[in-house]
């Protein structure tokens, strides 16, 4: 689930460092404690039959519903239902049943009593007339289409039916048991207009055309069991682009408008399918796969064989290089697994659907685009929980306060919890994590989960205890923030590593344990020391008979984490050229404060100019900002041409930033020749912080160009606010 509120688009080279205190606006603590919803009966089937008047927006419904107690003298039981009207209730044999139904609750009495085992079968019937959930009462922001919906036709998309269940919709358009802790089979029988194609969950058994009628009932056909949040049906004027891996059908529904660019987005699906088979260690689990637009999400949400995609997915030629669909494609498609086939037992353990999800965007843009661009998009992710630590909240992953199941889809469950599986994977190895995770999925399948089978599954399989690593990661807040410095002794040839762990632990914080690799790079060669660290300060002795040129710390990248390390200018100038992604970028980021020194400026401009990846570039520009004088200007209006968008991008910001109104023309130009809408968007915010009045009539038409995310237009009324501000 990527919807949104809940985004994990990236926050390029950001580093959170030297803030040791964070500010907590939000007291989740305040929340109310949740436990597990208790049920006297599982649900093993439901057969939910649907009709539907467009213009009135009125839907009638039925649901034959197929229940076991799980206790004796069982003689009614309690669905939730909200939103439509129950009209009667009849048991297997067409008897009227007693009813009641609350606002939020439908009770039905038996006309007998049965034992723990039996099997009990009735039918609901029910109608919603002209009715909306406001998705408020229920957690969701305003906008979020709740349960059943009917949207108009737009300039962007047709008219369609659509029902969201996600995280307690499904109660909304159809009566349930609606808690992802039982899962059921289920078939879906819709009947819509001739021109609509219908989808749902599992296999499509039949399509029968009514010609006098000019409609089409789909029966679809969910036969192996998934909870209720991840039922689905949409309706609508769709093509079908179909494709395949194997014997396993893999389809993409989108607006006949969109044709000529769906397989840039949806293309690479069979492929990271495969490529997750092979990780997973478990075959993908369903009948097929669809992916379907719709309008009113701005990310993904994954129902059982069928995700939804945010129709802004899918965009033109130009958007590709700052607006890929991979990650979402492949955050959507690991769900499959994590979330559909091994479900959260309750909401508080939604790292189990979220985290892996967020992880495996992260494994597959590695195996995709190379090493470097994973090291990125990882780091990206763990400033993005930063970001929420610092500004919002820190809590536990696993975590059981909340109003709204809905609020624990934050940056802890998605980004933080990626890193944390990350760091896991490390401790574990490669082969013990694959080996786990398949037995896991295996033990599992079709059941809901906790945190405690997935700790369980590490012991079985691996024989290791990892409840030190769960108490801190998962059960408790926070992340550690380090204080490293080193000393070398030119007499002894000692190497003397100091590490502080400075935290604040008033808020449950602990002091981490955990094992940490120190790189040390002399003349002779680089050695790697694995120490572990156990307290709150620890400090390493090594042999090392040359002066280190670069001591690292955490090479390799693993660790969450926040650190302070102060260098020399000449180590940092040798990092800058020498280390790996990670340590280049905070290199630069570092060099910037020395913004009066020469020799420094002339190494960020080698590194803003020829460093093979694009985020040390772009960090260096992002450096060479901090510098003064009309020099400086010349210089990055030549990073303005990169290759890489992302480092124009920069340039065109850190140019904005100068205020100085002769850069305007520079930037008109570049606007017009400019093949990035990630770049023009940032141009036009410099010619807001650049310009005066007389821009305005350029930006307005700026704001009416059509562009991914609407960025040109957000762009352009950011740069008029600008301007009138200044006036």
């Amino acid at each position: 689930m990527t919807i949104s509120k809940y985004f994990t688009l990236s926050i390029f080279g950001i580093f959170f460092m030297f803030q040791f205190s964070l500010a907590q606006n939000t007291d989740v603590y305040q929340r109310p404690l949740q436990s597990e919803r208790s049920h006297y009966y599982d649900a093993i089937h439901y057969k939910i039959q649907l009709k539907f008047d467009e213009l009135k927006r009125t839907f009638w419904g039925k649901n034959t519903i197929k229940i076991s107690p799980l206790k004796d003298d069982f003689s009614n039981c309690v669905l939730d239902a909200e939103t439509f009207t129950v009209t009667s209730v009849t048991d297997k044999n067409g008897n009227l049943l007693k009813f009641e139904q609350s606002d939020h609750k439908l009770f039905v009495e038996f006309l007998k009593t049965y034992q723990y085992g039996d099997t009990v079968v009735f039918t609901v019937s029910y109608k919603s007339e002209n009715v909306k959930a406001d998705p408020t009462k229920f957690g969701m922001g305003k906008n979020y289409a709740i349960g059943l919906t009917f949207v108009d036709k737009t300039s962007d998309n047709p008219q369609i039916i659509q029902a969201l269940s996600f995280p307690t919709g499904a109660r909304h358009w159809f009566p349930c048991y609606d808690h992802p802790n039982d899962k059921v089979t289920q078939e879906i029988i819709v009947t819509v207009r001739e021109n609509y194609q219908a989808l749902s969950n599992g296999k499509l058994l039949i399509v029968k055309e009514d010609k006098n009628n000019k409609t089409k009932t789909f029966h679809w056909f969910q036969d192996l069991s998934h909870p209720t949040y991840l039922s689905t049906l949409i309706a609508g004027p769709y093509i079908i682009i179909k494709d395949s891996l194997g014997s396993l059908p893999v389809n993409y529904w989108i607006y006949p408008k969109d044709k000529n660019n769906a397989l840039r987005s949806f293309g690479k699906t069979p492929d990271i399918i495969e490529y997750f088979n092979r990780e997973f260690g478990y075959r993908y689990p369903w009948a097929k796969y669809d992916q379907i637009t719709i309008p009113g999400i701005g990310g993904g949400a994954e129902c059982t064989s069928a995700t939804l995609i945010g129709q802004s997915t899918i965009h033109d030629e130009k958007a590709e290089k700052d607006y890929p669909s991979h990650w979402l494609i492949a955050h959507e498609a690991a769900h499959q697994w994590w979330g559909d086939l091994v479900t959260l037992r309750d909401w508080g353990y939604t790292w189990i659907n979220e985290s892996f999800a967020t992880y495996f965007e992260y494994i597959f843009a590695k195996h995709e685009l190379g090493e470097d661009e994973g090291a990125i998009n990882l780091l990206n992710k763990k400033n993005s929980y930063l970001n929420e630590a610092h500004n919002r909240y820190i809590r536990p992953i696993d975590f059981h306060h909340w109003d709204y199941a809905d609020q624990n889809f934050d940056r802890h469950t998605y980004q933080k919890g990626a890193a944390v599986i990350h760091m896991m994977r490390w401790i574990l190895g490669e082969t013990s994590f694959k080996k786990t995770i398949s037995h896991f999925l295996h033990k599992h399948a079709y059941k809901p989960v906790d945190t405690h089978d997935f700790l369980t599954a590490i012991k079985e399989v691996t024989g290791q205890n990892l409840d030190w690593f769960f108490n801190q990661w998962f059960l408790s807040p926070g992340h550690p923030v380090f204080d490293v410095s080193y000393d070398w002794d030119s007499g002894s040839k000692v190497l003397s590593v100091r590490i502080e762990q400075v935290q604040c632990t008033s808020k449950n914080i602990p002091i981490f344990k955990t094992p940490v690799f120190l790189g040390i790079v002399t003349k002779s060669g680089k050695i790697i020391k694995k120490v572990s660290l156990k307290n709150q300060l620890e400090v390493f002795r090594f042999n090392c008979n040359q002066k280190p040129l670069l001591v690292r710390f955490d090479e390799g990248n693993f660790l969450l984490k926040e650190w302070t390390f102060k260098k020399s200018k000449e180590e940092l100038l040798y990092q800058l050229r020498n280390d790996d992604v990670i340590g280049r970028i905070w290199a630069a980021t570092e060099l910037g404060k020395y913004y009066e020194e020469s020799t420094v400026l002339t190494a960020l401009i080698n590194s803003a100019s020829n460093d093979e990846f694009w985020a040390v570039r772009r960090s260096a520009v992002n450096a060479i900002g901090k510098f003064e004088g009309n020099f400086v200007f010349e210089i990055l209006k030549k990073e303005a041409t990169d290759k890489n968008s992302k480092v124009r991008a920069a340039a065109f910001r850190v140019l904005g930033n100068y205020g100085q109104s002769d850069l305007v023309p520079f930037f008109m130009e570049r606007f017009e020749n400019e093949n990035s809408y990630l770049t023009q968007s940032e141009i036009i915010q410099a010619i807001g912080k650049c310009g005066d009045k007389s821009m305005i009539k350029f930006l307005k038409t700026v704001e009416q160009m059509n562009s991914p995310r609407n960025v040109l237009t957000n762009a352009a009324n950011r740069a008029i606010y600008e301007i009138n501000k200044s006036d």
